[in-house]
């Protein structure tokens, strides 16, 4: 019997093309409160997701993200992440986005 090299005798593993580039914003939840904010122009963070800053381009999206982790890292906010925007609504794409954007979907109790 002859011994076939790893993954000869599988089928071949397809790749998914990929993704085009979205305009992206960073999110994260502020560490403090928990509140969903999002990082503006001037490194703010802010529960405004109009006022966040939109990448246009993938270098721009990963130094955003590089900096959004750098706040992560001195306790600022947890798990920045990039998240698709519409630049001309200036809201995130999404509807998960868009809820943890605009809040809940229902009135919570007591809070009116």
């Amino acid at each position: 019997m002859s011994r076939q090299g790893v993954g000869t005798d599988c089928a071949p593993i397809m790749s998914k093309a990929a993704k085009p580039f979205r305009p992206v914003a960073i999110t994260a939840n502020d560490l403090r409160s928990g509140i969903v904010v999002f990082r503006t122009d001037t490194g703010d963070w802010v529960k405004d997701a109009t006022r966040a800053e939109i990448a246009l381009d993938p270098a721009k999206a990963e130094a955003l993200l590089a900096a959004a982790k750098l706040d992560h890292d001195r306790n600022i906010v947890v798990e920045p992440v990039a998240v698709a925007f519409d630049p001309e609504s200036r809201l995130p794409v999404l509807l998960r986005e868009r809820i943890r954007a605009q809040g809940p979907t229902v009135a919570i109790p007591g809070s009116v």
